[in-house]
């Protein structure tokens, strides 16, 4: 059984089309992708998938989230999902990388539970950008004391 996390918490699943790779996908499938997929040879492909779904074999594979940036910034705005070894702790890089959602699978939602993961859903807050555009007002106010 699978646990999907969102900025909200924890999630059933809702995807009901099935995955493929890109060579097999039928209109309206999901496409499954490992961190070494070659984007420069799938966009065609990848273009027009409502959901992608890249996988993570491990914690340390930071692949992934470059693969997430690289689809974002290529024009992809359907639906991205990490599957895999994704942690509490990676959820606030994952959707900066522009995951929508992480899926994980029970026994990690049992180990890391819910507030793990909503604590660190504040991910545009924690961004370090957004710490270093409001130091200049934390130096005013500083300085003005």
């Amino acid at each position: 059984m699978t646990v999907i996390v969102k900025d909200d918490g924890f999630h059933a699943d809702d995807w009901t089309a099935g995955f493929e790779n890109p060579e097999n996908v039928d209109a309206g499938q999901g496409i499954d992708l490992g961190p070494d997929a070659d984007l420069d040879h799938l966009m065609l492909q990848l273009s027009g998938a409502p959901m992608i779904r890249i996988r993570f074999p491990s914690f340390a594979d930071g692949r992934g989230f470059t693969l997430a940036r690289l689809l974002r910034t290529r024009g992809y705005t359907g639906r991205l999902r990490a599957v895999g070894h994704v942690i509490s702790d990676q959820y606030a890089m994952a959707r900066r990388a522009g995951f929508d959602e992480v899926e994980i699978d029970a026994s990690l939602a049992a180990r890391q539970p819910v507030a793990e993961w909503v604590f660190r859903a504040d991910w545009q807050f924690n961004d370090p950008r957004a710490r270093l555009r409001a130091a200049p007002k934390d130096l005013a106010t500083s300085k003005a004391a």
